[in-house]
């Protein structure tokens, strides 16, 4: 969540809205999102609601659930999809943020007139 943190306003100015899923209940969620002082959205999801409809892996050998990175269009269809097979298996932000400006110019307002 550091490197989201780190390059936050980038991914503002692209249009997106970071969510964090966690395995937490919403109380430990609430104090870990106060305590960091976190600037985007944290959803708690204890019973792995969220886990199940993107398919995103627990490994208990691997200390629980695997980092997952999901962009999802503007329409709610998953454009992007990274599910890491290690707990620091993540795509840096730049590769996201790149993602994030192909979707942005196949969905930009003077392409969408043409």
């Amino acid at each position: 969540m550091a490197q989201l943190r780190h390059d936050h306003q980038k991914f503002i100015e692209r249009d997106a809205v970071i969510v964090v899923v966690g395995p937490e209940n919403q109380d430990a969620f609430r104090r870990y999102w106060k305590e960091h002082k976190l600037p985007f959205i944290g959803l708690p999801d204890p019973d792995h609601t969220v886990l199940r409809k993107y398919g995103q892996e627990v490994n208990l050998f691997k200390f629980g659930r695997m980092p997952a990175q999901v962009i999802i269009d503007q329409e709610g269809v998953a454009r992007y999809v990274h599910y890491g097979k290690q707990m620091y298996d993540i795509p840096a932000n730049e590769e996201l943020l790149e993602i994030l400006e192909q979707l942005n110019q196949e969905h930009s307002p003077v392409q969408d007139a043409v």
